[in-house]
Parts: C-alpha cells; structure tokens; sequence
C-alpha cells in the first residue's frame, strides 16, 4: 500500500479510515474482544466496514450542508482557513465524538446480555496487582515448581511488572518459609525478593491482621 503524498490524499485517508479506527478501538476498550476478532485482518475490516458506515451517514445527514460550503468557500481548503475553530470541533465531533458514541452503545447493548463482565486487565496477574482495590499492602507466599515456599511483603515499595512483559513481582521483605507454606519471622536484612511467574506453582495473596501489618498469622 503506497503512502499518501499529497495533502488532499492525506485528508482522503482520515476521513475514511479515522471513523472507523476511532469505533473499533474504543469498541474493544469497552467490551472486550471476541472470538471473531483475533486476527488483525478481521479487526482491519471491521474498522474499514464501520468507518464506511459512517462516512455513508456523514454523506446522507450532511452531504448537502458540507457540499454547499465546500462551492461557497472557493477551491481548496478556503473553509478551513476561513472558519478553523469550527473546522476543528467538525473534524473532533465526526472523526472522534461520534464514533465513540456509536461504540459506546454497541458495547452497552452486547454486554447487556452476557453472562461474563469484562475487565480491561488483560491477564489476571494485571488484574491481581495493577488494580488498586487488589495491589493493597498484603502478604504473598508462592510455591515454586520444584516445591519451595516463597514469601514476602507488598507495599509501595514493591513492584510487578504488567502486559505485554513477562509477569515476575518484586516484595520490599522476605520472610522465612516453613515446609508447609507458613510464614517465619522476617530474613535478617532482607532487601527483597524477586520472583518469576515462570517458576511459581501457585501464588497467594494474604491480608495481614489488625493488630500488626507485618507479622502474617498464616
């Protein structure tokens, strides 16, 4: 596909691509993506399709008006230059606004009937430390493939790493781990403790008790 290379080709592919990129986007923002939609193909013709959707009621609603003051304004772009705040809440309203309304409906009207919610995390490790009701300071104890027991302390200190990266987490303490997954008193002058998700077999998160945030009673 050979790039635009004048301004009228440039201003040709925004108003036919821009819509209908806007809609798909913020479409999967909302809802989610479905199975139909894995391949980039099949999300590249459903923005095609809408944005031509669009454009054919931006033609039908407006086609007279914006035809009127194109003849009006001279060749070129003499509206534009004449009337440029209103060129840009135009170009906002057709290019964005509208296209987000339309997905913002189609997304309300198909998760009405679902049985599932859909989250905007896209793994759940995301989910488990990205969202700010989940990432609280807490306690974590893991178990590694090969059997070990793991654990530590979450805080603001701590890190996990999020989508697309691999998924590992940083805890700020260490604590020693009994055989059974219990947690020990704190490793003499832990400075942390890194873990990869690779190596854990099952990773658990612990709220710590009222009386002291880091002593765990499990």
């Amino acid at each position: 596909m050979q790039a635009p290379t004048t301004l009228e080709q440039l201003a040709l592919l925004v108003v036919l691509v821009l819509p209908g990129m806007t809609y798909q986007y913020l479409r999967e923002r909302w809802r989610g993506p479905v199975s139909g939609e894995q391949q980039l193909a099949d999300r590249v013709m459903r923005a095609l399709t809408a944005g031509v959707a669009l454009d054919s009621f931006y033609a039908v609603v407006l086609g007279p008006y914006l035809v009127d003051r194109y003849r009006r304004s001279g060749p070129g772009y003499g509206v534009v230059a004449e009337h440029p705040r209103a060129a840009g809440l135009w170009a906002l309203g057709l290019f964005l606004g509208v296209p987000a309304l339309v997905a913002a409906a189609v997304s309300w009207w198909e998760r009405r009937g679902a049985r599932t919610v859909y989250r905007a995390a896209p793994t759940a490790w995301d989910h488990m430390f990205g969202d700010s009701t989940q990432a609280r300071p807490r306690f974590v104890r893991a178990r590694l493939k090969d059997g070990t027991w793991v654990g530590g302390w979450f805080d603001a200190r701590s890190y996990a790493s999020g989508y697309p990266h691999a998924g590992d987490l940083f805890l700020q303490w260490s604590y020693q781990m009994n055989p059974d997954g219990s947690f020990g008193p704190p490793v003499a002058g832990t400075a942390g403790l890194y873990l990869r998700v690779e190596n854990i077999d099952v990773l658990e998160l612990l709220d710590p008790p009222a009386a002291d945030a880091r002593t765990p009673d499990a």
